[in-house]
């Protein structure tokens, strides 16, 4: 059994949805993967779209769909104020699933990745904000100190987020 069948036979709830929606891509001449332990679907070596199961729903999630023309309107923002390119198309039942409309769709997303229509992630431009006992860490602890200025700034940000959101100082 592959992973994507052994993906699939998990999600006893949406298992027909799932193969449908599997069936309507592997018609496209894509390759299939396993990736962020969902099925992902790349042409070229780029992500073009993934599968998903969720609770309420089973849904393709396009890596950039942002540059689809999306005429039937079935496309939404994966994560609103997050992200400009991903986007989810959402099913929740067997009857919603079109297979020539997601083969169109699907058709057209790998065009827009063949021609560079795509769109890049914006650069991060939030300052890097130390909290106090975070600095004093830095100023008193030579090793950690190094350590944390090989760090990239993205990789800074986040290990400074993490401590300032500590619930407790320990």
């Amino acid at each position: 059994m592959d992973a994507i069948t052994s993906y699939i036979e998990k999600k006893t709830q949406w298992k027909l949805e799932l193969e449908k929606l599997r069936e309507a891509v592997q018609g496209c001449d894509l390759e299939e993967t396993i990736k962020w332990g969902a099925p992902v679907y790349m042409s070229n070596g780029k992500n073009i779209l993934g599968l998903s199961a969720f609770k309420n729903y089973v849904g393709l999630w396009f890596f950039q769909g942002g540059t689809l023309k999306d005429t039937h309107h079935v496309l939404m923002n994966a994560q609103e104020g997050k992200t400009a390119a991903m986007r989810q198309w959402r099913f929740s039942t067997i009857e919603e699933i079109d297979i020539d409309l997601i083969r169109a769709y699907v058709k057209e997303a790998v065009e827009n990745q063949e021609k560079g229509n795509i769109i890049k992630p914006q650069k991060n431009t939030k300052p890097l904000i130390i909290h106090s006992l975070l600095q004093k860490e830095l100023d008193t602890n030579t090793p950690f100190s190094k350590q944390f200025e090989s760090f990239s700034l993205s990789k800074k940000r986040e290990y400074a987020t993490h401590i300032s959101e500590a619930k407790r100082e320990a």
